[in-house]
């Protein structure tokens, strides 16, 4: 005869109250926290499951959603805590919102609506060169962006709470009509060196937008099982030239994004893009850091050579 199963009883409470929600009984012990979230939905429907927060302890972290039942440090009656996320958006949609937004608002600028610079007749009626490739290039930038949300990233996380989706859009959408309105303003002044500059700084924006585009389908294709893969493998070059940075830090998407804005700051020589420029290098800067200390965390045979966004330094 076989093995008898021993089923578990699970306790839900809610994690500030420690009122008890839910009971569920007989819950197969290979089941997994995205199962009991299920089963917690039928009971409570306007909790889906992305909005739940399942834990071991009130304070403690989000348990992951492949995680079994009879692996978790709990006796056969489970006590587990649940908390409400807010209502979600998917990252889909968020960075469709976001990335819109930047692309239309710079037009505006851009065409000189009266409306924001008014009429002045000290205005020229002529744009310098370089303010038209700064619209293509700043376009560019943001379609290449909502086409690899669309065709190429993988989401390991579904969704993001609704509320953080103004934050985000009131930094880009902000820094983007601020940095548009010095570039397109009527009286703009071009790079001091001329040509030269503008020239330089193309070829380091595009080159640096090549990279970042390689490194993104490169980290896409690690995850060929699924858009939204949990598994997590380390990342290695191939045989695309712009992947070899791979080599000297763990994220060189972060690494060729600095770059790009990098080379539109020399373009355009603002003063706002520059500020836009340094923020998101300290953004990434946090960001890097942490996806580096998770791949060291994870992988005892990570390369050491790597560092998180900047060769040898940082």
């Amino acid at each position: 005869m076989g093995s008898r199963i021993t089923f578990f009883e699970v306790e839900i409470l809610d994690w500030k109250t420690k009122q008890q929600l839910c009971f569920l009984e007989k819950v197969e012990p290979n089941a997994t926290i995205s199962d009991i979230r299920l089963m917690f939905h039928k009971l409570y429907p306007q909790w889906y499951p992305s909005r739940q927060s399942i834990r071991l302890d009130p304070k403690g972290k989000s348990l992951r959603d492949e995680e079994a039942l009879q692996l978790l440090p709990v006796g056969t009656t489970a006590t587990l805590y649940f908390k409400d996320l807010g209502p979600q958006i998917g990252w889909t949609m968020v960075f469709l919102i976001e990335y819109t937004g930047p692309l239309f608002i710079y037009f505006a600028f851009y065409f000189r609506m009266p409306i924001i610079y008014g009429l002045d007749d000290r205005f020229p009626s002529s744009r310098h060169p370089v303010v038209n490739l700064a619209c293509i290039c700043h376009s560019f930038h943001y379609i290449k962006r909502l086409i690899e949300t669309i065709f190429v990233h993988r989401f390991s996380h579904g969704t993001m709470p609704l509320r953080n989706i103004v934050k985000n859009c009131f930094y880009y959408w902000g820094f983007a009509a601020w940095l548009a309105y010095y570039i397109n303003h009527p009286l703009y002044t071009p790079p001091s060196y001329g040509q030269k500059q503008v020239n330089l700084a193309l070829i380091m924006f595009l080159t640096c937008e090549a990279g970042n585009f390689s490194i993104h389908v490169a980290l896409s294709n690690l995850r060929r099982d699924g858009k939204r893969s949990k598994t997590s493998k380390i990342p290695y070059p191939t045989k695309n030239p712009f992947t070899w940075l791979f080599y000297f830090v763990s994220c060189p998407n972060y690494t060729y994004e600095l770059g790009t804005w990098i080379g539109f700051t020399i373009m355009t020589q603002c003063v706002p893009v520059g500020l836009f420029t340094f923020l998101c290098f300290i953004q990434m800067s946090v960001w890097a850091k942490d996806k580096h200390s998770t791949y060291i965390r994870e992988f005892k045979d990570y390369p050491s050579l790597r560092m998180s966004i900047i060769p040898f330094l940082l």
